[in-house]
């Protein structure tokens, strides 16, 4: 594992009690930066921060399609630990797997309402810090390439890099919301002819998260296992 610095920096990641969010969460801890993990799960939280222990990471039950409780979380966060450095916008579903006109409305407002609109309120809402600071690191899992562009574009005067990560998939709880037939699909998909490993997420979010990251914003960073070749 390459050594990532990220010494005196401080992070928040959505979705970080479990899956890539958790194996994100684990790799900037063990670069030195001191965590906050936002997930909904009390399960998955209580269970987490009990096996992590008394380490430089915190865990809050946020959710991510109520601006308040960003907002909130936000300001708490800088009140602790004075600024925000990087900020990974990692929560998100899948919804059914259906054609669009049997796709149910209420589905449709969900998934829209965690991958799209919790990226915007929570970029929204830290990007001030940041360029109060004219420093910041904003990673985004998938489903949002179209924002991460124009954010990006927005704060490129800034020391705030904004970039998008764009994994095949990998063997987390997302899997449950999938029939074995659609996992079989997108497996089929994947020249490498294996899902994704947790930490192969980790560590290019990692290097996104560091101060060497200093250049690239706006950018689309492919972790398909080569379908960008399709």
């Amino acid at each position: 594992m390459n050594k990532i610095d990220l010494s005196n920096r401080n992070a928040i990641v959505t979705g970080g009690a479990q899956g890539f969010g958790l194996a994100i969460s684990k790799r900037l801890l063990e670069s030195g930066a001191n965590v906050i993990c936002w997930d909904i799960d009390d399960e998955m939280i209580s269970k987490i921060s009990s096996e992590m222990g008394d380490k430089n990471i915190d865990f809050n039950k946020i959710d991510v399609t109520n601006p308040d409780e960003i907002k909130l979380g936000i300001d708490q966060a800088i009140k602790s630990l004075e600024k925000i450095d990087i900020f990974i916008n990692n929560a998100g579903i899948t919804g059914p797997n259906d054609t669009t006109w049997k796709y149910e409305i209420e589905d449709w407002k969900k998934v829209l309402d965690i991958d799209l609109n919790g990226v915007f309120y929570c970029s929204k809402y830290i990007v001030p810090h940041m360029i109060e600071s004219n420093y910041g690191r904003i990673i985004n899992i998938a489903s949002v390439i179209a924002l991460t562009k124009s954010l990006g574009k927005e704060l490129s005067d800034y020391d705030i890099s904004v970039n998008c990560v764009t994994p095949s998939a990998g063997r987390t709880r997302i899997f449950d919301q999938m029939t074995d037939e659609h996992i079989q699909y997108m497996l089929s998909k994947i020249p490498r002819n294996r899902f994704i490993k947790h930490e192969e997420v980790s560590s290019l979010v990692a290097w996104l998260a560091s101060e060497e990251c200093s250049y690239s914003t706006g950018a689309v960073f492919d972790l398909s296992g080569g379908r960008a070749t399709y």
